[in-house]
């Protein structure tokens, strides 16, 4: 996983929502794709991306694949984003 392709594959509105929709769980491709005006191929292209950026990953199970967040990904997203933030590492706001 990079970071490129995290911040790639995030900046697309179609597949943050499908991030938002497997915060609750483990889903498959087509019941992401009941939820979406697109033709399955778009939804297979999107959720490639998202797995080729480590951000979902997918389990079989039968005849089905389902998919869910990497929540570690996610971690190490949001460990990089915190150096940013707080306290200014000492130096005063002018």
């Amino acid at each position: 996983m990079g970071f490129p392709e995290t911040f790639k594959a995030l900046s697309d509105p179609a597949r943050r929502e499908i991030l938002i929709m497997l915060r609750d769980g483990k889903m498959s491709a087509g019941d992401i794709g009941q939820k979406f005006n697109m033709t399955g191929a778009t939804i297979s292209y999107h959720l490639s991306q998202l797995k080729k950026a480590g951000l979902i990953f997918e389990t079989k199970y039968k005849n089905f694949i389902y998919y869910e967040i990497n929540v570690s990904v996610f971690e190490e997203v949001m460990i990089w984003f915190s150096q940013f933030g707080g306290d200014n590492h000492g130096k005063e706001n002018k």
